[in-house]
């Protein structure tokens, strides 16, 4: 179907703008920053939001929770936010860990990983299962249920996720109830993705995403462990997955392609493309429809997953 035409009207606003990797770092972490700001005040009211430092792989590790309002214990997901690996915040995604908060009626702990390229392969990784670890195993402190975690993340979040499913499961635990991977970057841009030559006008390109993945691995190997999940040896014996992907976005086929691998290894998932819209759609739930509808499907998931 067409794009979007709330979608299609901020493209044709951003049109003019320059490609993240033209610009410096600072710059572009700057104007996401200012950019995703306005979506705050489109969220839900939670039953309260605090900060807390852990011991990280490289130095202090900052987590915010975000716990549902009522009685716990609450099931958990542990969230990494997107941005390639290189831009974006607990600020830029705070919206989408209030929504996935309220509509699953879970303690939310949002990752502060450390961001490529000061700090490559594997450090976004390290730091995510170091959070991992600490809210299964901390979990009752918090109101959390260590028997229900989830990990979940968007863009090169999803990548995060995918490869803590994969770490939890080589290294002896935790146990997850699931992963949501929302429109996951899930290999280096390949023309064996029709999606990179057929969508690559709608917001992410081929472009910024070889800058992002050249930012992320610098000299690290692309098969280095848990850096490309589809190319991992053995998909077998994870937790469930729910894929969601976009219509008209350039990661849409390789995170299909991750679906139909999941499942091919024996994995339950479930996977749904959402027609007109692009990368990033996700995050404008309350402002475009698609963003909302995924948002519901994906807390429908997220509970089923915790009521079983």
């Amino acid at each position: 179907m067409p794009i979007d035409p709330t979608i299609a009207a901020l493209l044709e606003a951003a049109k003019d703008q320059p490609a993240v990797h033209e610009v410096p770092i600072a710059e572009a972490r700057a104007a996401i920053e200012a950019r995703v700001a306005p979506l705050k005040a489109l969220a839900p009211e939670v039953g309260e939001v605090s900060d807390r430092t852990l011991e990280g792989p490289g130095g202090a590790l900052r987590v915010r929770l975000y716990r549902p309002r009522g009685e716990g214990p609450f099931p958990v997901i542990v969230y990494l936010h997107g941005g390639g690996w290189v831009l974006c915040s607990l600020e830029t995604h705070d919206n989408v860990c209030r929504h996935l908060c309220a509509g699953s009626n879970a303690v939310v702990v949002s990752v502060d990983y450390r961001l490529a390229p000061e700090h490559r392969f594997p450090a976004a990784v390290d730091d995510g299962f170091a959070a991992l670890r600490w809210a299964a195993g901390h979990a009752r402190g918090f109101d959390g249920d260590p028997d229900r975690v989830v990990v979940a993340g968007d863009s090169a979040g999803g990548n995060l996720a995918a490869a803590l499913a994969l770490r939890a499961r080589d290294e002896g635990g935790p146990t997850l109830a699931g992963q949501l991977l929302i429109y996951p970057v899930i290999d280096y841009p390949s023309d064996a993705m029709a999606s990179y030559a057929e969508v690559g006008a709608y917001g992410l390109t081929r472009a910024s995403m070889e800058y992002y993945w050249q930012q992320y691995l610098g000299d690290s190997p692309l098969d280095a462990p848990y850096a490309a999940p589809l190319r991992a040896a053995d998909l077998g014996r994870l937790p469930p997955a729910f894929v969601i992907t976009a219509e008209y976005d350039v990661l849409r086929d390789e995170g299909e392609a991750y679906a139909a691998a999941l499942a091919a290894a024996g994995v339950a998932v479930e996977t749904k493309r959402y027609p007109g819209m692009n990368h990033g759609f996700f995050s404008l739930a309350g402002f475009v429809a698609g963003g909302s509808e995924a948002v519901r499907d994906a807390c429908d998931w997220l509970s089923a997953r915790f009521a079983s």
